[in-house]
């Protein structure tokens, strides 16, 4: 049977079958409309909602529109290890599964993949470190010739400290969102290097001897980042480590992005993300700063891109939206339908595609 026929003959089938499953829980109460959680008291129902932060920025199934908390619970419930079958038997032919979504054909999906995956682009990124002269060259500074809106950073560590734990910046680069190097160099630490942590920085003293002091790469750094968008993995220890303050409400940090983040909201690692949602591998042996920076902001345009619903007021945290259900009383809410809550629920995170909107 033609692949198109069978994804039509599955859907529609699904279709039907959720439809039905949709009129018998008619008489089931109780049952969240976003991620389908059911309770048997309207009061736990209702303080589900109160905590949930559903809203149209969640990662949602294309086919069944259940409502997950990450994209790593959305690639359980599609993928495995213990999917929803039906809605794996369609996401078998014609889901992506970096951008996890479903396409409306398998010939959709392909013409989809040749755009959104990044594999076989390592060797390339070796190439153009070594175009760029970023092995060897110790210092690129076009910090004057370029103005771009968002940024990526990325700095990588040698030990310091008598137990050699303490983290001090030798290396730093930042790139913007067409991958271009802004500003690179070895960093001169004001503390003694007592591990260079070669095997995976490829760091060595002579690398270090004439190399920029921190605080004119401060400086450097300040120019470049200033009044734009900052977009980096765990940042926060990289700002850190190089004694700068930024504003929180600038960061985008694909470590503490949510829908980035595993189920249980520990962090991912960069090469997992980008393996998972690029569809490449970084980290192959010693690890390079601009690597980083095209990773983040890949994934970072990746998240931003996403399409969702327009809302006036997006967030749990906008005025607007503050303690959405605390103008309803108990008795009120718990007559409200599964839907009239959910429509009450918002997003509990800034949602990067808010960064599209004029």
């Amino acid at each position: 049977m033609d692949e198109t026929l069978l994804t039509q003959k599955l859907f529609a089938q699904f279709t039907m079958d959720y439809r039905l499953l949709g009129e018998l829980s008619e008489t089931q109460r109780n049952k969240c409309g976003g991620c389908y959680r059911q309770f048997n008291k309207k009061e736990h129902f209702v303080e589900h909602m109160r905590t949930s932060y559903h809203s149209v920025h969640e990662p949602t199934c294309g086919i069944c529109n259940k409502h997950c908390r990450s994209f790593d619970s959305l690639r359980e419930h599609l993928i495995g290890p213990l999917p929803k079958q039906e809605c794996k038997n369609i996401f078998s032919i014609c889901g992506c599964r970096f951008y996890l979504t479903n396409l409306e054909s398998p010939n959709a999906r392909r013409i989809h993949q040749e755009r959104c995956q990044f594999s076989n682009v390592s060797y390339g990124l070796t190439t153009r470190m070594a175009v760029l002269g970023l092995r060897d060259n110790p210092t690129i500074d076009y910090t004057s010739s370029r103005s771009p809106r968002v940024v990526a950073l990325s700095c990588k560590m040698v030990g310091g400290g008598s137990d050699e734990s303490l983290d001090l910046c030798a290396r730093v680069c930042i790139t913007d969102e067409s991958e271009n190097v802004i500003f690179h160099t070895y960093v001169k630490p004001t503390l003694p290097i007592t591990n260079y942590r070669y095997e995976t920085t490829g760091i060595r003293p002579e690398n270090i001897r004439d190399a920029m002091p921190l605080k004119q790469a401060q400086r450097k750094i300040k120019e470049s980042g200033k009044a734009r968008i900052l977009v980096g993995h765990g940042l926060d220890s990289h700002l850190d480590c190089l004694q700068i303050e930024y504003s929180s409400s600038m960061i985008r940090d694909t470590a503490e992005y949510p829908p980035l983040m595993k189920t249980s909201k520990l962090s991912n690692s960069l090469k997992y993300l980008t393996q998972a949602y690029l569809g490449y591998d970084i980290h192959v042996g010693m690890q390079d700063p601009y690597e980083d920076c095209v990773a983040t902001t890949r994934l970072y345009k990746r998240m931003r891109y996403q399409k969702h619903k327009t809302d006036a007021y997006p967030l749990a945290s906008d005025t607007h939206n503050t303690n959405n259900y605390a103008s309803w009383r108990q008795s009120e809410l718990e007559n409200m339908s599964e839907d009239e809550l959910l429509n009450l629920s918002r997003s509990d995170y800034y949602c990067w595609c808010l960064d599209s909107v004029p």
